[in-house]
């Protein structure tokens, strides 16, 4: 029986709805393929979230959390269109070549081919339930007729906007089949999440983390065959480009992700073939074992990051040093000072109140992103390029300490788990904790997003606004004031929203010289940046999916029209 489309709408799907016809209202007609191409993905993915939400439950997802479906499909494709929005104003003006417009436009298919795909198996997964005779689950044919006409005229638009940015029918054919591995691999990357890490994560913030892994690496794939195929083919037998110029910053922070993806794989292997060997039957000491372990855990980390990820970074790019050799490193010591200052201050002061005191975790969590605008704000405006690297290094530093919390590596492992549990909440688990990653990536992506041509001074901010300043304000007035609240089983409140919205407008008030600067007059674009910061806002009030990751994306999109 099929559900009618009011009776489906609840506040965090309209707020979806109203993101997405902010940025379909803004595309010029030369997008107008991926206006349909996004329109469709998001007609396709709301009909896939009710089904799904009135199915029992098909995955392990993380407790209290809708399944999100709808904004984890459109949020990473809304980027990249926006971006598009973006670079075709560029264009316009000569300020770019045209190179670049087509690599983003390769990267908005290829964002959304990969929430296509998982919408594909989420929906054919329900159907297989359906056809179980559930009791308890319907799937109508009306639905399965809609959604495969979709996914029919999603992929001919597709195929007609790769057409119009290919010089051969077999470079179309070539495009298509890439954006087909894009679909599979995410696919089978989120099946691989959601049964390795149960009740870790929602399936739309499931989704989001596995396309922009996919798009990411994938990226970092076609740019290494390109240039391999460069350096091993004659250049008057064969001419390969792919992508745009690459900055060193942004190939050192893909080297080092790189890196400890390999070494992750590369310390399983090696961890299962000691204890094969020789940790199986040994009988020396527990304690003899972890050392051990350790010691392999600090040899094959050491062996990557030195060897094999600067190996690669000098095959994408000719750099003038060493990857890891940097000009003028004193220039920067006074930042770095000021930061590690800040970093031991907070950190010691607040793991203090978190074992002392009776602050509720989500007060105390906030806190932390008061600390993110601190150390932020400033390097953003003063040293842009600096804190790209920094952001790229912070993040390599958290990921090594969680694969030492979730290995348990000696000596560290158990207190870096002790550590980080005093500020965990109800959206981490045991298994693996999120919330750090979160507000990293989401104060990280804007500013990384905005390097190259940005004629919207505002959007590198859109992290720290929204997250440091807008969510912060929110939650702190929402649960010392608020009163009214926005749903009857939700515990955000209006008064907390208003706050949010509020401060994120008097902080954009107090950057005016930096729209001054470049042009950007406040009485042409007040109007579309109070519609960015009032539609966020809403979305931090009615989702209940990880806010970190999600409304800085969603706040950046809507400046960048």
């Amino acid at each position: 029986m099929a559900i009618s489309p009011l009776k489906a709408m609840n506040g965090e799907r309209a707020v979806v709805l109203i993101f997405v016809l902010r940025v379909l209202s803004s595309l010029p007609l030369a997008l107008l393929p991926h206006a349909l191409s996004l329109s469709l993905l998001s007609l396709f993915s709301l009909v896939v979230e009710i089904r799904v939400d009135n199915s029992p439950s098909l995955f392990k997802t993380r407790p209290g959390a809708s399944s999100g479906i709808i904004l984890g499909a459109v949020t990473l494709p809304t980027v990249m269109l926006s971006k598009l929005i973006q670079l075709s104003r560029a264009v316009s003006l000569q300020q770019i070549e045209i190179g670049e417009l087509e690599h983003m436009t390769m990267q908005f298919w290829a964002a959304s081919a990969c929430s296509c795909g998982v919408l594909i198996f989420l929906f054919i997964v329900t159907w297989c339930a359906a056809n179980n005779k559930n009791p308890h689950f319907s799937c109508s044919v009306w639905d399965a007729k809609f959604s495969l006409s979709c996914v029919i005229l999603y992929s001919a638009v597709c195929c007609i906007s790769l057409a119009t940015i290919s010089h051969t029918g077999f470079n179309t054919a070539l495009k298509l089949l890439w954006l087909l591995c894009h679909g599979f691999a995410t696919v089978k990357l989120i099946q691989h999440l959601l049964s390795t890490f149960p009740f870790c994560a929602s399936i739309g913030e499931a989704n989001l983390v596995t396309s922009g892994l996919v798009l990411y690496f994938g990226d970092m794939l076609a740019c290494t065959i390109s240039k391999v195929c460069r350096l091993l083919i004659p250049p008057e037998l064969v001419s390969i480009r792919y992508g745009i110029k690459r900055s060193e910053i942004g190939i050192v922070i893909q080297g080092v992700l790189l890196g400890l993806l390999i070494f992750s794989a590369v310390f399983k292997f090696l961890i299962h073939l000691w204890e094969y060997f020789w940790g199986a039957n040994n009988s020396e000491s527990r304690e003899r074992k972890e050392i051990w372990r350790s010691l392999i855990f600090l040899t094959s980390l050491g062996f990557i990051m030195i060897a094999v990820a600067p190996s690669w970074m000098m095959i994408v790019l000719d750099f003038d040093v060493h990857p890891f050799i940097f000009s003028e490193p004193f220039k920067r010591l006074s930042l770095c000072i000021y930061w590690l200052v800040l970093i031991y201050a907070s950190v010691l002061r607040f793991y203090n109140i978190s074992k002392n005191s009776k602050i509720e975790r989500i007060l105390l969590r906030k806190y932390y992103h008061l600390l993110a605008v601190l150390m932020f704000l400033p390097a953003l405006i003063y040293q842009p390029k600096f804190l790209d690297l920094a952001f790229g290094a912070a993040l390599a530093v958290f990921l090594v300490l969680e694969i030492i919390r979730v290995w348990r590596i000696w000596p560290l492992g158990q207190l870096v788990h002790q550590f980080m549990s005093a500020f965990t909440d109800h959206r981490d688990s045991d298994l693996i904790i999120v919330s750090h990653f979160s507000l990293l990536l989401g104060c990280a992506l804007p500013i990384w997003m905005s390097s190259g041509f940005n004629d919207r001074p505002l959007t590198p901010f859109a992290g720290i606004l929204s997250l440091g300043i807008g969510d912060t304000m929110a939650s702190m007035v929402g649960h010392k004031y608020g009163v009214l609240r926005w749903s009857k089983t939700g515990k955000k409140t209006i008064e907390g929203t208003a706050a949010g919205i509020t401060s994120v407008l008097a902080a954009c008030s107090v950057l005016l010289p930096l729209w001054a600067s470049t042009g950007y007059f406040l009485t042409k674009h007040w109007f579309p940046i109070f519609i960015a910061v009032t539609t966020s806002g809403l979305l931090e009030a009615y989702t209940t999916q990880l806010d970190n990751a999600f409304i800085p994306l969603v706040f950046y999109s809507l400046l960048c029209l």
